[in-house]
């Protein structure tokens, strides 16, 4: 059975990303601040960012010759001058790809020749990779700042023109066919790929997002700390400033000093976080050292937020949290969704299985890889998250965890993320994760845990944590074994890299063996 959302149709403007982010249906004066340096103070104001990206516009045409279809890559991690490039790129009729700041020298070669890139922006500290990387020579490399190095000049000289551009316009036809944005896998399972993102998705998102979201306003002051290279800071946080007229505080990475002396200087009332993030603002003593009064809310996003971490953060900060992924609520306005279990029927309500859904937000397709699209794109429309949920009998979702990432054990499916928020609740452990061992001796898998701690790695403190969570969990989840690691490897986007992990593990019982045989 398809599930149709409870909530109202909503109109979705047929125009470019560019015409409905700037169109101002609050009224916001161009002297508002909507970006701010954390680090510098830079900031821009309505006005300024508008001009400055139509003229940005204007340079691409002008020095590099960019047209309409071009595409421009950005290597680099959030920075006061990003929403100009990304938007000014937009305006003169180009497509932007997002390179993760984490990417490798051969990714980045592979992003920017598999995207057919012919320019790129790229931060000061990012260009050892680019210098590494396997680029043409006469491949256009500008630099964000203004500091010309090793010959790389900084795109603000070269790029920013006297003049504007009219921003180009499309069709309403061609809002849904025309790629805006291509944002690539983080490549954990084969090579990265591209995924087409239309004006007619992000358009038809923040819609979405404006009707549903009532605590962003012009009286809003957002945290920018989320990777803007991932979707969701890309239209949460860049676009969401911009059609409400809020302000953004960016800063180009986490550490709870830094991220709650923001808070603290501009009075930070609303944030986009991870449960990374919130697990080390309770963890670190220095967090409470700050006045964070000003924060109404938290969105928690991009992986599970266990109930016991959102409580204790509730009980230390007095900070409401709402779930973005974990517990999502009712389906947005103009989806529809199904669930299907493992051999593919569909369920009904209360029953977990994959997440399939279908909508005007979903992804035009995998870039040049029609196997992988078809593969994600059933014949009714439907894209396969590859999440497991449950929809209940009032329509609230619920996430349970990764299909993939789910443990077998006996024939019985495990949640790592389960697992996970019990062994954070251990005072002792600072982080956390859990992935599936596979066991040919006893044909399953097993839970096997990895921990963070600053305290003295040993047989007793492995005992005494086995013993807590174990107590607390019924007997096909009970853990088979804990391991030391001094930090869980994670994507920039907060998602546990759990196939790191397993490599690990193998890694460790080959070593095991060896010392075995040798001894």
């Amino acid at each position: 059975m398809f599930f149709k959302s409870k909530l109202p149709d909503i109109k979705i403007p047929e125009e470019g990303i560019y015409q409905f982010i700037t169109s101002n249906p609050k009224g916001i004066p161009d002297d508002k601040v909507c970006y701010v340096d954390g680090i510098t103070n830079e900031y821009y104001t309505f006005g300024k960012f508008k001009s400055e990206s139509k003229k940005f516009a204007a340079g691409l045409m002008d020095k590099v010759g960019f047209k309409r279809g071009d595409v421009l890559a950005i290597f680099s991690p959030n920075q006061v001058d990003y929403p100009v490039v990304l938007m000014g790129t937009i305006a003169a009729g180009g497509k932007v790809t997002l390179v993760s700041s984490k990417c490798t020298p051969d990714q980045l070669s592979y992003q920017l020749a598999d995207s057919n890139s012919s320019i790129l922006i790229v931060h000061p500290d990012l260009l050892t990779t680019v210098i590494s990387a396997s680029i043409k020579e006469d491949f256009p490399i500008f630099l964000f700042g203004d500091k010309e190095i090793n010959g790389y000049k900084p795109f603000r000289s070269e790029l920013i023109k006297e003049h504007e551009i009219e921003p180009v316009t499309y069709t309403p036809k061609e809002t849904i066919s025309t790629t805006a944005y291509m944002l690539y896998s983080s490549g954990t399972t084969g090579k990265q790929k591209g995924v087409e993102i239309t004006h007619r998705n992000l358009v038809a998102s923040l819609v979405q997002f404006r009707e549903f979201e009532k605590d962003v306003s012009s009286h809003s002051i957002l945290m920018g700390v989320m990777p803007f290279s991932h979707v969701y800071a890309l239209i949460c946080v860049v676009h969401i400033t911009l059609i409400r007229g809020a302000t953004t505080v960016i800063l180009p990475k986490f550490d709870v000093k830094t991220f709650c002396s923001c808070i603290q200087k501009y009075k930070i009332n609303y944030i986009h976080a991870t449960p990374p993030i919130i697990l080390s603002l309770v963890k670190d003593p220095i967090a409470k050292t700050y006045d964070l009064s000003s924060i109404k809310v938290i969105v928690s996003t991009a992986a599970p937020l266990g109930n016991e971490l959102e409580h204790v953060f509730f009980n230390i900060f007095n900070i409401p949290i709402k779930q973005a992924f974990g517990s999502c609520g009712l389906l947005m306005p103009n989806m529809s969704a199904k669930i299907l279990s493992n051999d593919g029927h569909e369920l009904g309500h209360n029953n977990p299985g994959e997440l399939c859904i279908r909508g005007p937000t979903v992804m035009k397709c995998y870039l040049k890889n029609k196997d992988a699209t078809d593969a994600i794109f059933d014949k009714d429309g439907f894209l396969h998250t590859g999440d497991i949920a449950y929809v209940d009998n009032k329509g609230n979702y619920f996430i349970v965890d990764r299909k993939k990432e789910l443990i077998k054990h006996n024939g019985i499916h495990v949640a790592p993320a389960e697992l996970e928020e019990i062994l954070l609740t251990h005072p002792k452990i600072l982080d956390a994760a859990v992935i599936g061992y596979y066991s040919e001796q006893c044909q399953t898998e097993f839970p096997v845990a990895y921990i963070v701690t600053k305290l003295e790695k040993n047989q007793s403190l492995k005992n005494e944590i086995l013993n807590y969570v174990n107590s607390k969990l019924a007997q096909h989840e009970k853990i088979f074994d804990l391991l030391f690691i001094d930090e869980v490897p994670k994507s920039e986007s907060g998602k546990i890299l759990r196939r790191v992990l397993r490599e690990a593990i193998m890694c460790e019982l080959i070593d095991d063996q060896v010392e075995k045989e040798i001894g």
